[in-house]
């Protein structure tokens, strides 16, 4: 999927949900981030997001927004404002972006955060 060349220059916003998040979190959020997707929820930025994914792990689940344009600062801060208000997300929950290349060439279990809502 990274080598897309849609995707190359591209990152995720990132939720993770503890496991204990799944049955209270975990469908909520996925359904309302396919409301945005299917909606354009994103106003003019709604070209700018490639897809989402969803990684059901044994302790830590993953949601993932995919967007086209790392160096999209604007555009990619509004999309996370976004989802982060339309999953009435706690104002201190920290939801990171991060860009693709990042996490490849990542070097252990985290890679930084390009921006953060």
């Amino acid at each position: 999927m990274w080598e897309d060349s849609r995707n190359k220059q591209g990152g995720r916003w990132l939720f993770n949900l503890n496991k204990s998040q799944r049955t209270t979190h975990l469908d909520n959020y996925w359904l309302e981030i396919l409301l945005c997707l299917i909606g354009e929820g994103f106003d003019e930025f709604s070209d700018d997001v490639n897809g989402a994914v969803v990684q059901v792990r044994n302790n830590l689940d993953k949601i993932a927004v995919w967007t086209a344009d790392v160096r999209r600062a604007d555009g990619n801060v509004k999309i996370g404002k976004t989802l982060k208000a339309r999953l009435n997300m706690h104002p201190r929950n920290i939801v990171p972006y991060q860009a693709h290349t990042d996490t490849q060439s990542k070097h252990g279990s985290t890679t930084r955060a390009r921006y953060q809502v």
